[in-house]
């Protein structure tokens, strides 16, 4: 008689990775990334957390590091893909490539990078009384249910001499590359301030809506950032999962919901607030306070290597030369325009304003909506 062995089947490598480096895992519908505890974690040399946002989707998650005073992580080199935000601190970036050649780069609160595939990394902190935190978007649950070998994943000596990059994009400099509004690209690998960044119009999303494109170390992962100016609110639309949208400056607030739903899940942002829209789900994003909101979106798929459909149906641009994100969903799309969103979203956001003491700047849309516009 044989021994009995259980079978092996629907087995999510990925989660049991998670589990065995046994750190903090936070789920919800949205996360306050600050109020985050997190704990060691000794393959990373400092503390952290895993946070796995409801309806992320199969391929993206997020892993939060605190990096102590005066501290420095451990030297990594990974097969995964990441862009990193600096939440809060100050420090540098140390890169070694398989040629022994090295870059540096000092980043600050708001700063953004992403190291070349498979390069060796350090961070350090560049205050000795202060805490650096950062929060990284990757692909590794895609990497890791693929390969289900963690020894490959950390410990290969793969060459991805094409992901290294100019010089200058470790200065903070890149290229522009202009292509139509929604889809003009920011090429570099290092952004020192999100919150100040040149940004291009994209008025098919909204009032005022401006945003740019990101192509980091030439990476599949997505990053761009959008831009509400002050009184004003986006137009709803929808797209595939993945997509990690997070408050990078002002204050507001975004609905969420499913086609044919009565009822929207609501998650109020500032900086550091991170939630994602599922697959699909439509949501809207509305600035309450007097200055411009920006928000970062990062997920798998990029608008270089989108590798998902539902990403090149977003990016892809029809004979109006419109993408689906930005085209009415009368016309096939996957935006909801003004005059068709629900009756009962603008009083709502006005009454938000007044509560938070903005001043509404949509006449152009609502000029019935009892306000007096601005020049007024």
């Amino acid at each position: 008689m044989t021994d009995q062995v259980s079978p092996r089947y629907r087995i999510d490598s990925y989660a049991d990775w998670i589990k065995d480096e046994a750190i903090p895992v936070i789920e919800d519908y949205g996360i306050d990334l600050f109020s985050v505890q997190t704990q060691p974690w000794a393959r990373y040399g400092m503390k952290g957390a895993a946070c796995h946002l409801k309806g992320r989707g199969d391929f993206a998650s997020m892993f939060l590091f605190e990096l102590a005073p005066g501290g420095s992580s451990a030297p990594q080199h990974h097969l995964y893909e990441e862009v990193v935000y600096v939440l809060e601190g100050n420090g540098s970036t140390q890169i070694e490539f398989q040629d022994g050649v090295k870059r540096s780069f000092e980043w600050g609160a708001r700063s953004m990078f992403a190291i070349p595939l498979n390069s060796k990394y350090r961070h350090f902190n560049g205050s000795g009384q202060k805490r650096a935190l950062m929060v990284s978007t990757t692909n590794m649950p895609m990497v890791m249910n693929l390969f289900h070998n963690e020894n490959f994943i950390f410990n290969s000596n793969a060459v991805f001499a094409d992901r290294m990059g100019k010089d200058e994009y470790y200065a903070g400099q890149g290229d522009l590359v202009m292509i139509r509004p929604g889809n003009h690209m920011w090429e570099t690998n290092f952004v020192p301030d999100l919150e100040n960044l040149e940004l291009h119009a994209w008025e098919d999303r909204g009032a005022g809506s401006s945003n740019i494109m990101f192509v980091l170390a030439d990476s599949s992962m997505h990053a761009h950032i959008s831009e509400m100016p002050p009184g004003t609110y986006k137009k709803a639309h929808r797209h595939g999962s993945g997509r990690h949208v997070m408050c990078v400056v002002g204050t507001g607030f975004s609905l969420l919901w499913f086609e044919g739903q009565k009822d929207y899940l609501r998650i109020d942002w500032k900086h550091g607030v991170v939630f994602p829209p599922a697959d699909k789900q439509i949501h809207q994003h509305f600035n309450t306070s007097n200055r411009s909101a920006r928000y970062l979106a990062t997920g798998v798929g990029g608008i270089r290597y989108p590798l998902l459909t539902s990403s090149r149906r977003s990016a892809g641009a029809d004979t109006s030369g419109k993408q689906a994100v930005s085209l009415s969903m009368k016309l096939g799309g996957d935006q909801i325009e003004y005059e068709d969103q629900d009756p009962k979203i603008h009083p709502l956001w006005l009454k938000e304003m007044a509560i938070h003491g903005g001043t509404p700047k949509m006449q152009k849309y609502f000029p019935d909506d009892g306000t007096k516009s601005a020049a007024e």
